[in-house]
């Protein structure tokens, strides 16, 4: 497994087309247009920029095909309840069904974040307003979404769970 920065307009394509690929069986999945994803990565657009930073990633296997992303976030303005030390977010996770490259994508996120200062990673959450994409869904895999949610595969609790996340 490769992981790779999201720097070039190929490597945005395949991170705005891993979430439909994962979830091309799931009937109930809404895909997200990719100018509000861009969006949030883009300085002149998401007012988050001005408080923070923001990275991503894609990972390749071995054969050069992307079987996850994610991103990690900083932003002086986030405040996790409880705590008095910087906590960085990470988000936009979408993995295949494998705990090694889960692992591969929530370390990179984590190791940058540290490498920004940030004390623990809190997630998932999105960039920026916290209308749109913020959470991990653990029930109603089958149910029809409203367009903004995060919808994902059954299998992302548990990759989380064994990473170490807690509710």
């Amino acid at each position: 497994m490769k992981i790779r920065l999201v720097e070039t307009t190929a490597d945005i394509q395949a991170f705005l087309e891993i979430a439909p690929e994962l979830n091309r069986h799931n009937k109930a999945y809404i895909r997200p247009l990719n100018k509000d994803i861009e969006e949030i990565f883009n300085k002149e657009k998401n007012k988050a920029f001005r408080f923070g930073e923001a990275r991503r990633w894609i990972l390749l296997n071995d054969s050069g095909k992307t079987i996850g992303r994610i991103a990690a976030f900083t932003n002086s303005k986030y405040v996790n309840k409880g705590t008095d030390y910087p906590v960085g977010c990470c988000g936009f996770f979408e993995c295949i069904n494998d705990q090694a490259a889960a692992n591969t994508l929530f370390d990179t996120a984590k190791n940058w974040l540290q490498s920004m200062g940030m004390e623990a990673m809190d997630g998932p959450v999105n960039f920026g307003d916290r209308d749109k994409w913020w959470g991990l869904m653990v029930e109603g895999f089958h149910d029809e979404p409203v367009y903004g949610m995060p919808f994902t595969p059954d299998y992302y609790p548990a990759l989380f769970e064994a990473y170490g996340f807690q509710n």
